[in-house]
């Protein structure tokens, strides 16, 4: 009977030390959506496309507020994801661009 506990126990270990790294790389995947999202804002805030900026940098911010991990970069990134958005919509495309590459600066720290 004890044999069978610390079997159970060991695969259980198991399973939670496995399960962690796929929990992990499901939130860099929204990181790294967010981050080429973010990219593509910061092309199009570049040819003066200030509503292609907001539109980018929202689905940037989708991905980043959906990553669910803490970390001060992903934070900021948000931040200057969120002033993107405001910029690009008011047809500020270099204010929303320069916002949308340090969200990009940032959110490319996320680990």
């Amino acid at each position: 009977m004890t044999m069978s506990i610390r079997r159970g126990a060991a695969a259980l270990a198991a399973v939670a030390l496995l399960g962690l790294p796929l929990v992990a790389h499901a939130d860099n995947k929204h990181v790294a959506e967010a981050v080429e999202h973010a990219k593509g804002a910061v092309s199009h805030g570049k040819q003066g496309h200030a509503d292609a900026v907001a539109q980018h940098a929202e689905e940037a911010l989708k991905h980043a507020q959906a990553a669910g991990v803490k970390n001060p970069h992903l934070d900021e990134g948000i931040k200057h994801l969120q002033e993107a958005v405001t910029h690009g919509k008011a047809g500020h495309a270099d204010v929303a661009t320069q916002h949308a590459e340090a969200a990009v600066t940032h959110l490319s720290e996320v680990k």
